[in-house]
């Protein structure tokens, strides 16, 4: 299972990060970033190379 940690102080919930995930493990919820389901990560790390304020990490 992947570890995704999300620095809710860095992120300001733009969406990058959403539009790229290819599993929509990383979802906005009224506007919030949300992990969906972590077990469906595939650690491609699209959405830590497009996020512009380096607020996720992905780890096993």
């Amino acid at each position: 299972m992947a570890e995704i940690t999300i620095d809710t102080d860095k992120c300001d919930n733009c969406g990058d990060c959403t539009d790229v995930c290819p599993m929509e493990v990383l979802i906005l919820v009224d506007g919030k970033l949300t992990i969906n389901d972590p077990d469906e990560c595939s650690y491609c790390e699209t959405c830590v190379d497009m996020c512009p304020n380096e607020c996720i990490t992905i780890g096993d």
